[in-house]
Parts: C-alpha cells; structure tokens; sequence
C-alpha cells in the first residue's frame, strides 16, 4: 500500500477541517509547490511524506534550536514519560525548570509555565494589568503577539472592544512611543516590545539601546511594566534574553518556541515588582503542568549552554549571509538581509509583491533547501558547514533563475 501523497492529504483534510488548515500552518499562505505534510525530521533536515529531502530554515516555526529530535532532549522527555506526564499535580520538573530559567534569565526572579506563546503573552498583560490596576497597552504597529482577540493582527471573529485598550507606537521611534504613553496618560498598564523587530515581510531591526533605555524609563515613570514578547527570539540571541543585548532589562517576558525544543511549553518570567499580581490571576491549563515538556525545556536549556548554541547559529548564520550577498551581486541582484543572522529575512529590492522572493524560494526548493519568502526564517545548533554549503548550492541555481525571468 503506497503512502499517501501530499495532494490526497490535502484533499481529505479539507473534507474533516475547516479550510483543510488553519493558521500559519495554511497551504494558502505557501506556493502550491510547497509540501504541507512531513513524514520525519532529523537534525536540521525534513522529508516530507512523499520522501522528498530538504536542508530546513525554518525549523518548524522556530521550536528547534538544538535541532529536531535532539537524541539528549529525547532522552529526558523519554525518561519522564516512562514515569508519567500528567497527574493530579506537579512533578518535581516544575521546580527543577523554574529554577533554571531563573538562573539562566538575569531578570526572572520567578517563572510560570504554559503550553505555547500566546498563552505567555497574555498572561504578561493580564499581570502587568493586575499589578497596576490600570489598563492601557502599548503594542507596536505591525508587531504580533499571538493569536487571540486582544492581540490578534487579523479581525476575523474579534471585535474593535477586544482591542479597545491598544495604544500603537512604532518600534525604534522614541517620540513614537512617548506620544502613545502620553496618551495613555495615569491608565497605563504596560509597553509590549518584541525581542526585535520581526514584522512579515519587512526588513528586520534590532532594538536602538536609545528606544530600549526610553522605554525603560516610561515605565519607571509610570510605574507600568516593560513586556518583552521573546517568544520568536528567546535564547537565540542571549541566553539570558533578547533584550540583555541592549542593556536594559524588562519587568516580564514571555517565551515558547526554542525553549524545549519543539516540545509544548509556553513560559512567563518576571521580576519581584509583579510577583504578588501574578500569584492573583487565575490562569491554568489542563495540560499546563506536563512533566515531559518540562523535562525537555530542563534538557535543551542545559544543553543549549554547555555547547554555546548561539555562537553555533551566529557562526553558520554568518556563513549563510555571507555566501547569499555574494551570489546575488554575481547574478547582478539586489538584496536585503536583514535581523541577527541566525533569524534571517531575505528580501529583494524592487518586489512589493514578493514574486522574485517566492520564485527564489521555490526554485531552491526543487534543489532541497526550504526557505520562506516573508517570514523569519531560523537557524539551529544542527546546522553544519555543509548543510549550508549544500544549502548555497541550491540558492546559486535559484538566484540564476531570478536574474533569468527579471532579465
């Protein structure tokens, strides 16, 4: 019996599942080339259900920063899982995690724990609302923060009250974000900022330490809490998060993606100004207290130091810049790379619709090498020198075929 096909999975799922997916995970939002199901994943490497291939910048979204199935993070997993997962209450990972991100994170003297980002970010508002009894919040334009009505970016199924409370500001413009805390005025509850800026389809931007320390400052003033969403970001740039880069240090951060690698896990750190207020939400899960993610996140975060996987992902992120700006100058294109190497976008000059970028992309799919044309594309410690020389390979084939159909 042969395995099914890429197209007969699509076509059964539309059949069970409203619009067959949903989300970032929607074949809409990807060329029709593109695989939407996998079999297996190893390293940094992916092969879909019909046994295509493909050296992975995308690393399911972000989640694997050691690489997928990491035989030490699996190991811990399978260790815990042998003794169970869920029960009536915590095991003793929970500790045993919360006190390693507050070793690990410079600014936590606490965590809690969930299952995925938007459950982290939302939690950070509702605290940072708690602590102050206040309500505003300053988010900036074209920033996300999750997928639920307060912060969802798309309107469908939301109302304008969900959001009525948003303040807008642009990242990295000081006199932005002083106009928006002014007019929050004494109800301001907290800024959101992002570790840095990672708008879809836009060039990349680190945080200016001017626009950080302001923030900062708006904060103290106001007696409101500096929110750093580091679930994109989190321990890709500095272990002891993003925002450490620039020397100024939040009241809350929320994290998920890299921090059990590819395991369910969604974490909130803050410091001793908003404990009480966080001990007072209720929030909660019915699979919150896993103990097999945890046992994972304990796994990658102690790996994670001890082989220094952001220098990994700086050093093979480099290697892959370097050796992309050098082929489109060959083949006389002009492009934007962008964001800390080991979170690129690629972006080309001249293309609003981002046709240049997907053909780019899809022409060094056909060659076994999976890009993205908008979204932060992601590096991990499995990343090799000759997955990245095989991956240049593939994009010098794809780069002719640009200069070919421009031409």
């Amino acid at each position: 019996m042969r395995n099914p096909s890429d197209s007969d999975l699509r076509a059964r799922a539309k059949s069970v599942i409203p619009g067959g997916l949903w989300g970032h995970m929607n074949a809409a939002k990807l060329p029709a080339n593109y695989p939407q199901y996998f079999a297996r994943a190893a390293g940094c490497h992916l092969w879909d259900v019909e046994g295509r291939e493909y050296v992975d910048f995308m690393c399911a979204w972000g989640p694997m920063m050691l690489g997928y199935n990491d035989p030490d993070v699996n190991a811990a997993a399978d260790r815990q899982r042998a003794l169970g997962d869920i029960f009536n209450g915590p095991s003793e990972r929970l500790v045993e995690l919360a006190e390693l991100v507050v070793e690990t994170v410079p600014h936590a003297d606490w965590a809690m724990f969930q299952k995925n980002g938007t459950d982290a970010t939302t939690i950070c508002a509702m605290i940072a609302r708690e602590g102050t009894g206040k309500r505003k919040i300053l988010v900036a334009n074209g920033a996300y923060h999750g997928a639920v009505p307060w912060c969802n970016p798309y309107p469908n199924g939301a109302t304008a009250e969900d959001r009525a409370h948003l303040i807008r500001y642009e990242f990295n413009d000081t006199a932005s974000l002083e106009r928006a805390a002014q007019e929050a005025g004494d109800d301001l509850a907290g800024i959101f900022v992002s570790g840095f800026k990672h708008d879809l389809g836009k060039p990349h931007e680190l945080p200016g330490k001017v626009f950080a320390q302001t923030a900062r400052q708006i904060c103290d003033r106001a007696g409101a809490a500096l929110i750093v969403d580091d679930v994109r970001a989190g321990f890709r740039l500095h272990t002891g998060g993003s925002w450490e880069l620039v020397g100024v240090r939040p009241d809350l951060s929320a994290w998920s993606k890299a921090i059990a690698n590819g395991y369910a896990l969604g974490a909130v750190t803050g410091n001793d100004k908003f404990r009480e207020a966080a001990s007072r939400i209720f929030v909660t899960g019915s699979f919150w207290y896993g103990a097999v993610s945890m046992a994972a996140a304990i796994a990658t975060i102690r790996k994670m130091r001890e082989i220094d996987a952001i220098g990994i992902m700086e050093r093979m992120g480099s290697r892959l810049r370097a050796g992309l700006d050098a082929q489109a100058k060959a083949h006389g294109l002009n492009l934007q790379q962008t964001g800390p190497v080991q979170m690129p976008v690629v972006l080309f000059d001249d293309d609003a619709d981002r046709k240049k970028g997907w053909l780019f992309c899809s022409e060094a799919l056909k060659h076994g090498v999976y890009l993205h044309a908008t979204h932060t594309m992601f590096l991990s410690a499995a990343h090799k020198e000759t997955d990245i020389d095989r991956a240049l390979e593939a994009t010098d084939k794809a780069f002719a075929e640009v200069a070919r159909q421009v031409s």
